[in-house]
């Protein structure tokens, strides 16, 4: 059991929670960029520039690397991933996949990119690289490749280290990319749901099922962020990005980042705002916790103003998300592999 170190601090605790406190009562305004995908040009933004905790859109790095060792040939689609001690020793499981066993990298990859597994994440990053660190600093290398100068990670499932931070200009630049370079793998960003040895898993993306020409990426939750969306669509021969952090509810990010799409695909978003990769990311601030907010006794007056301001979707009021689209299931079976090692699991550091 990792010590508290503020523990017979408490001056230091108090302080902790003052700070949580003074951000949860801040201006309620989270992060939003919307951009035309082909000529990177915002249509809109909201503090884009802010660093924020990326939850799972973290896995969007996470495949692009994967992708990159495919294309390398340093792997292959049909590479075993096995599920290793370290792996499955990741918080808020999914897969219900024990040490030991195993899957393809093709079926790892629609995992952790449908089902959102942070236990698989690490897996195919132990499966790609000598181990995670190794493979989190091709994570960061690529970043760096990018132009991704807001952004840093620490692992590659996107559990919460405060070290782990970006930017949804970052997160823009780094969709936009993965879907450039690598077309060949949309398929993995499209599934609505995967089955892991017969158990269904759905994608929390409901845009792939009742928004048309949504071309997929990741969602991500934490407590510390809300709940986050990297999303690509096309109509009529126009691809739009957006990325919206730190909403409330499933519904509001959702029914927000359809809004965003359909106002950018109806010309109601024109560019003028400049190439997205002339949006300064802010370096003299961190990334807000958003835990007060969300996950305390707190949260659901907070959710009460966040639905006044955003009632799309509720009883009453008009959706974004009128389309029913059939999803696509991507079965995954496993096996067990007798002879896996373990990975030594390292030591957690205080948050």
């Amino acid at each position: 059991m990792t010590k508290d170190t503020m523990a017979g601090r408490p001056w230091k605790q108090l302080a902790f929670i003052a700070s949580l406190l003074a951000s949860a009562t801040a201006a309620q305004a989270t992060p939003v960029l919307v951009v035309d995908a082909d000529s990177h040009q915002v249509l809109y933004q909201e503090d884009a520039g802010v660093p924020w905790y990326p939850a799972s859109t973290t896995k969007l790095m996470s495949a692009f690397v994967v992708f990159e060792a495919l294309r390398a040939g340093e792997v292959t689609l049909k590479t075993p991933v096995t599920m290793t001690r370290n792996a499955t020793k990741q918080a808020f499981l999914e897969s219900g996949l024990t040490f030991g066993r195993v899957m393809t990298l093709e079926d790892a990859l629609f995992a952790m990119l449908t089902a959102s597994a942070n236990d698989v994440a690490v897996a195919l990053a132990e499966a790609v690289a000598p181990d995670e660190k190794a493979f989190v600093q091709r994570m960061n290398d690529a970043a760096t490749r990018l132009g991704l100068n807001g952004t840093r990670f620490t692992n590659p499932n996107g559990l919460f280290d405060k070290q782990n931070y970006t930017t949804a200009r970052d997160l823009a630049l780094l969709g936009m990319e993965v879907d450039r370079a690598f077309p060949e793998y949309r398929r993995f960003f499209q599934a609505s749901a995967v089955t892991i040895d017969g158990k269904e898993i759905k994608s929390n993306n409901q845009l792939l099922t009742r928004f048309n020409g949504t071309v997929g990426m990741k969602t991500g939750f934490l407590c510390a962020s809300g709940r986050n969306f990297v999303g690509l669509a096309e109509r009529n021969e126009r691809r739009v990005m957006v990325v919206v952090l730190g909403a409330t509810t499933e519904r509001e990010r959702n029914e927000r980042s359809a809004q965003f799409l359909t106002q950018a695909f109806d010309g109601k978003l024109p560019a003028g705002g400049g190439s997205v990769e002339n949006v300064a990311n802010r370096r003299d601030v961190a990334p807000e916790d958003m835990r007060i907010r969300l996950c305390t006794d707190k949260s659901a007056e907070y959710e009460a103003s966040r639905d006044a301001l955003y009632p799309m979707g509720l009883p009453g009021h008009e959706t974004y998300l009128q389309d029913q689209l059939p999803g696509g299931v991507h079965a995954i079976s496993t096996w067990a592999d007798d002879k896996a090692v373990d990975v030594p699991v390292p030591a957690r550091r205080p948050s």
